[in-house]
């Protein structure tokens, strides 16, 4: 067998490789040899056919067999035995009559190529200097939160006969909405709840409502907003006949005790303890999320170096097939495709070039995913497909790829966690409303 590099220019790699008819006619003997005591042959005692028989029997199959196992055997030790790390599945091209190969009448000659993952060296992590995001919990803060959790916990008793409707109060109607005089899609309800001034429905639905009685009908005349999800409505003018069945009016709400024993807690202490918890969680998340970015951030301008081009152009693939199916946000509607694709193709390479120095980083700190915290992963995933749990845990099991794609966020996640610990972490006090202004873009973004 014959090995010869062809090509070592930036990531491109490209392999000769030639395997002699005659070392192909050996590998066959030998695996015919192998197999002779597992094949019984009519005529032929188990395991005393002759090799030139099982030859002219199976030959051509077991060739084939052969083939394939060395193509991806010597595409996997080209680049394995120079210490090269494919960034892409090697691919073979071949150079020579597959047919002949497989009758043993030609040399098997291909090419294979892919290209690789950059050398680079990942920069000290100890040398990094962040601030953290912290903001306290307030006394105010518990308050508000119980007084939020009360309102949802509000019941609602019905006035008296011919009272109006008032904002605050919940009507129980039905409904059913027409465009042009046609019924549409989606516009029929029964026995619907609207908390009036809530903004549950399309603007000018709820005010509408405002001083109906209880069994009265009402003709509601809105139009759909122009950014409304459903494009077929969107920008048009609608009716609805609204019977009202109900009104009724809100209680007041009384925080105390009894509020808690209705959440299953024995006191309002007990209450906002664990809204405190809660909100202390909260802020951490949101803590996490601004040092991540601020580290994700220095991590990309510290490292500079060629990127695989497919793995690129996978990346913006993914990106932009997602925001083809997305509306545009409003920041992006005055914008040209061609913007668009340039921003996007920024972003991925973003991506891209983080990805890897998170990986050599973590590599290096020999950074794992334990196996009970990816097959944690995998449950909750799975639960997310009620009556179906069973199928996708099969899926992944089976699909190493799907589980390598599970596991590189979880892998990424601790790579921070790695780099945090060992980075110089100063806190800094902000307000909550500071701290609750999301970073701009997603993780990687």
């Amino acid at each position: 067998m014959e090995v010869i590099e062809e090509n070592a220019e930036g990531l491109e790699r490209r392999f000769k490789v030639k395997v002699p008819a005659t070392e192909l006619d050996q590998k066959l003997l030998e695996r015919l040899e192998n197999l002779k005591g597992q094949i019984h042959l009519k005529g032929f005692r188990k395991g005393k056919a002759p090799v030139s028989f099982l030859r002219k029997m199976y030959g051509k199959g077991v060739m084939g067999e052969i083939v394939q196992e060395l193509v991806t055997e010597t595409s996997q030790k080209a680049f394995s035995e120079r210490d090269l790390q494919p960034a892409t599945q090697p691919h073979p091209h071949f150079h020579c009559d597959m047919d002949a190969v497989i009758d043993g009448k030609a040399d098997l000659e291909y090419d294979v190529h892919a290209e690789i993952l950059p050398e680079f060296e990942p920069m000290e992590v100890s040398e990094l200097k962040l601030q953290r995001l912290v903001a306290d919990v307030s006394d105010e803060d518990i308050d508000e939160a119980v007084k939020k959790l009360a309102e949802q916990q509000k019941s609602y008793s019905s006035r008296k006969t011919g009272s109006k409707a008032q904002s605050g109060d919940m009507v129980v109607v039905d409904f059913v909405g027409s465009i042009d005089g046609d019924a549409f899609d989606g516009g029929k309800g029964e026995g619907v709840s609207i908390i009036l001034g809530s903004g549950q429905f399309i603007p000018g639905f709820e005010e509408q409502l405002e001083g109906a009685k209880a069994e009265s009908d009402v003709e509601v005349k809105v139009t759909f907003p122009a950014d409304y999800g459903g494009a077929e409505l969107a920008g048009k003018d609608a009716v609805f006949a609204v019977k009202v069945h109900e009104v009724k009016a809100p209680e007041d709400v009384v925080i105390d005790d009894e509020l808690a024993k209705k959440l299953s807690l024995e006191s309002l202490d007990d209450l906002k303890a664990k809204i405190k918890e809660r909100l202390e969680s909260d802020h951490k998340e949101l803590s996490r999320a601004h040092v991540k970015r601020s580290l994700l951030d220095k991590l990309d301008a510290a490292h500079d170096f060629d990127l695989p081009p497919s793995m690129v152009d996978a990346e913006f693939n993914q990106i932009w097939a997602q925001v083809e199916n997305a509306e545009r946000d409003e920041e992006d509607k005055d914008k040209s495709e061609d913007e668009l694709k340039a921003e996007y193709r920024k972003i991925s390479v973003r991506r891209v070039r983080l990805g890897l120095v998170l990986a050599e980083i973590g590599k290096r700190a020999e950074v794992q995913v334990p196996s009970e915290v990816l097959q944690r992963e995998m449950i909750n995933t799975a639960r997310g497909y009620p009556g179906q749990e069973r199928e996708v845990l099969e899926f992944y099991q089976k699909n190493p790829g799907a589980l390598a794609q599970l596991r590189a966020p979880l892998f990424e996640e601790r790579v921070v966690d790695y780099i945090l610990e060992r980075a110089e972490v100063v806190d800094e006090k902000v307000s909550k409303e500071d701290l609750m202004k999301e970073p701009e873009g997603d993780d990687l973004a």
